[in-house]
C-alpha cells in the first residue's frame, strides 16, 4: 500500500506526459501565481515544457469551454483548471463558483480525461493569496497523478 505524502503519491513521474492549463485572467495575479506554480511542478514531475500548452480566458465561466476544445483534441493525458473567485457582494460568486466547478466536472466526465481544479472560490483577497502557490502545486499533483492511475485501469490489450 502507498503512503502519502501531503496528500500526494511519492512515486509519480509526468515523464512522456502532455498536459493542458486553462487559466482565467480574472484576479490575474493570483491566476499568474497558481500558472506558475503548477508550471514548476510539471517541470519538477518531469513533465517536458514543450508537453505543457496554457491557455487563458477571460474569467472563470470560460473555463470549460477551452477545456472542452482542448478535450475535443485527444492530445492531452490530463487538464487543468486555474483561476480565483473571490466573493462580492452579490450571488454572482454563488453563480460562477458553482457553474465554472460544475462545467468543470462534466467535461472531465464527458471526454474521460483527468481535470485539475484549482478554481480558488475565497471569501476575499488574502484567502486567495495564501492559496495561490500551494493550490497551484496540487494541480500539478493531482493531473499526473491521474493521468498516471487513468492510464494503470484502461483494459489491457491482451
Amino acid at each position: 500500500m502507498q503512503h502519502a505524502n501531503q496528500g500526494h503519491s511519492k512515486d509519480i513521474s509526468g515523464v512522456g506526459l502532455h498536459i493542458g492549463i486553462v487559466q482565467a485572467r480574472f484576479n490575474a495575479d493570483i491566476t499568474d501565481a497558481l500558472a506558475d506554480a503548477c508550471n514548476r511542478t510539471l517541470h519538477d514531475l518531469g513533465v517536458d515544457a514543450e508537453h505543457i500548452t496554457l491557455v487563458q480566458v477571460p474569467g472563470a465561466l470560460e473555463v470549460p469551454l477551452a477545456l472542452a476544445a482542448l478535450a475535443e483534441r485527444d492530445e492531452f493525458d490530463a487538464l487543468i483548471a486555474l483561476g480565483c473567485i473571490i466573493r462580492g457582494e452579490t450571488y454572482h460568486f454563488e453563480l460562477v463558483a458553482n457553474e465554472s466547478g460544475a462545467g468543470v466536472t462534466r467535461v472531465s466526465l464527458d471526454y474521460g480525461i483527468p481535470i485539475a481544479n484549482a478554481i480558488l472560490t475565497t471569501e476575499d483577497l488574502d484567502q486567495a493569496l495564501a492559496r495561490q502557490h500551494e493550490k497551484g502545486r496540487d494541480a500539478a499533483y493531482v493531473a499526473v497523478e491521474m493521468a498516471q492511475l487513468l492510464t494503470d485501469l484502461a483494459p489491457s490489450d491482451d
